[in-house]
């Protein structure tokens, strides 16, 4: 479901082994006893490499999952404490040496009034030779001393597990997203003021001026000037609020007027590049945008008067800049995807919902549901969408998750011409696979899903649990092989996916949705529940109303599993019917 699209290299549930002229700018990781001990010791050896390369491994693409990046704050939390012991053991010196300043301060006082009859008294010539041939000495090597190595050595260790300049130009691109998604403005986000259950909303954070600007620059470095000028827009109003911050108005505005030249306003261009004139006068690059901007908007003008009242001259000045909005689109149904991530745009008529029903479903009398039956709720009519509620224990879930977590890695796709599994941008997850025979708690997974949908799952994939990460999403897509991929499951024998079964493993409070476009569809994340649907007809031909995707997760922290059912061993509990749209 919202899983890897098709995979070609999907698993199996048996146990096998990315200027203007003038200086416009763009800015654009015993002798047996003897032999046993070393034999020992590299033993230890590799296995500690081991545990340093996998650990180095799953530290890589931090953004994609919020369940790992949790082990950040960890590592944030001790170097802190690190950091407290470093700045006690220096305040430590500090005060040894504010207290020696402050006696020779007294004594030379003193002794500066009358030098020589100071002197005359030897225990004081003593104590100055004295102090003057070691005890400064030793000061000198108090001051010198330094404290910060246990704090350095450290943050060295734990630096190799940091997140890289992809993990926060990812996480940056998330916000720009959710953005996007949910129709935020860029005061919204910078206030933390997100949409969404109060309870969700527990640990707000606020964005500076910096922040702001960081964001903006990651932006401009994409060429998206839609961005750059909304959030270069919000650092300078925090700026003009008086906010203290690195970054200076100057910098901001050169950003900013160029990304609005970018967009075809001539105009405010020229207005705030004279405004950063103002503040600094001898500003090269704006000297000669300035020059520049003047020129174009004169000729401009020019060419406006030469048409006024003529159609053509009244359709360029009632026309919008070209450039204005956001970058082009390579998803068609974007705009659809998106509405009903807010839970806009829902295609269900008053007639066709009275037709939705919520049961007690046996899984056809099987003996395990006839005296405890499931409570089973209709989604969506066409295609068939079922949700079954507490078909999963809080105590199941988190014997999946810990399962899963030391082998999540960056959730893939299958490149559609080389067939090769990739990341892409737009599947921000981390997923890993767990096999049947791996712990009882998985079995009997598997076990209820048969149970429940009659269905074989000998030949199914192995459970892919999926943790999101920031802004998390998997954009539209099939979980079926279509026409133009006739090898997407060949590995497997199995055939194609007939099914999808998707668990929820945890509410969300805000995004996170799972939407159908091509339906208008949505149906939302609640702990403990599943929904079930099938991706092919029973003539087997492929339902392209099952076309989905996971909207971004606004506010939260989303996990779901998923098995993926296939055609071979389903010949005769799902037999074909006579019409191929059956």
């Amino acid at each position: 479901g919202e899983g890897a699209g098709s995979e070609a290299q999907a698993r199996r549930s048996t146990p096998l082994l990315s200027g203007l002229r003038a200086g416009c700018r763009r800015d654009a990781e015993h002798l047996t006893s003897c032999g046993d001990k070393m034999a020992r010791c590299a033993v230890w050896h590799v296995l500690l490499l081991g545990g340093l390369l996998m650990a180095a491994e799953a530290s890589n693409d931090f953004f994609t999952s919020i369940g790992q990046m949790t082990d950040l704050l960890s590592t944030e939390k001790d170097l802190v404490t690190s950091l407290k012991d470093y700045i006690r053991a220096e305040e430590s010196k500090l005060e040894q040496v504010k207290q020696w300043a402050e006696k020779l301060d007294k004594l030379t006082a003193v002794a500066t009034q009358d030098p020589e009859g100071f002197l005359g008294h030897p225990v004081n010539a003593f104590k100055l030779m004295k102090r003057l041939n070691t005890e400064w000495g030793e000061l000198e090597s108090l001051v010198l001393k330094d404290m910060s190595d246990g704090f350095i050595s450290n943050l060295t260790v734990q630096r190799q597990y940091f997140p890289t300049d992809e993990d926060q130009t990812g996480a940056a691109k998330a916000l720009l997203r959710l953005q996007d998604t949910y129709q935020l403005d860029t005061h919204t986000l910078s206030t933390g003021d997100l949409p969404g259950p109060a309870t969700g909303v527990v640990y707000r954070s606020t964005m500076t001026a910096d922040d702001c600007f960081e964001l903006g620059k990651i932006a401009y470095s994409d060429a998206d000037y839609y961005h750059t000028e909304l959030w270069m827009a919000q650092a300078l109003r925090q700026l003009d609020q008086g906010e203290e911050a690195t970054v200076d108005k100057v910098t901001v505005l050169d950003y900013l007027s160029y990304s609005i030249y970018q967009q075809g306003e001539l105009e405010r261009a020229l207005e705030l590049t004279k405004r950063l004139l103002r503040l600094d006068p001898e500003h090269q690059r704006a000297n000669g945008n300035l020059k520049y901007f003047e020129y174009s908007l004169l000729k401009q003008r020019k060419a406006e008067q030469e048409e006024q009242g003529s159609e053509q001259g009244e359709r360029a000045k009632k026309a919008a800049p070209v450039n204005k909005g956001r970058p082009k689109d390579y998803l068609p149904e974007r705009q659809k995807y998106e509405q009903l991530c807010r839970g806009e745009g829902i295609k269900l008529t008053p007639r066709r919902q009275s037709r939705l029903f919520c049961r007690y479903y046996n899984g056809n009398r099987h003996p395990r549901f006839i005296l405890g039956p499931v409570r089973q709720e209709d989604e969506w009519d066409r295609p068939r969408i079922v949700r079954y509620h507490d078909i999963i224990s809080h105590h199941e879930i988190e014997t999946v998750k810990e399962l899963a977590k030391p082998r999540l890695r960056r959730a893939t796709i299958s490149n559609p011409i080389t067939g090769v599994l990739e990341t892409a941008h737009y599947r921000i997850s981390k997923s890993a696979w767990l096999a049947a025979y791996e712990h009882p708690v998985v079995d009997r997974i598997n076990q209820r899903i048969q149970d429940l949908t009659g269905l074989d799952v000998t030949t199914a994939e192995e459970l892919q649990v999926a943790n999101y990460g920031v802004g998390g999403q998997y954009e539209p897509h099939f979980d079926f092989g279509r026409k133009d991929e006739p090898d997407a499951f060949k590995e497997l024998g199995t055939g194609n996916r007939i099914a999808t079964w998707l668990f929820y493993m945890s509410d969300v409070a805000a995004g996170g949705a799972t939407v159908f476009p091509e339906v208008g569809a949505a149906v939302w994340p609640k702990k403990g529940t599943a929904v079930f649907w099938y991706n092919l007809f029973a003539s087997g031909e492929g339902d392209y109303s099952t076309r989905h995707a996971a909207c971004p997760v606004l506010v939260g922290n989303k996990w779901v599993s998923n098995k993926w059912i296939h055609e071979r061993g389903q010949e005769f509990r799902r037999r074909c019917g006579l019409d191929e749209s059956e």
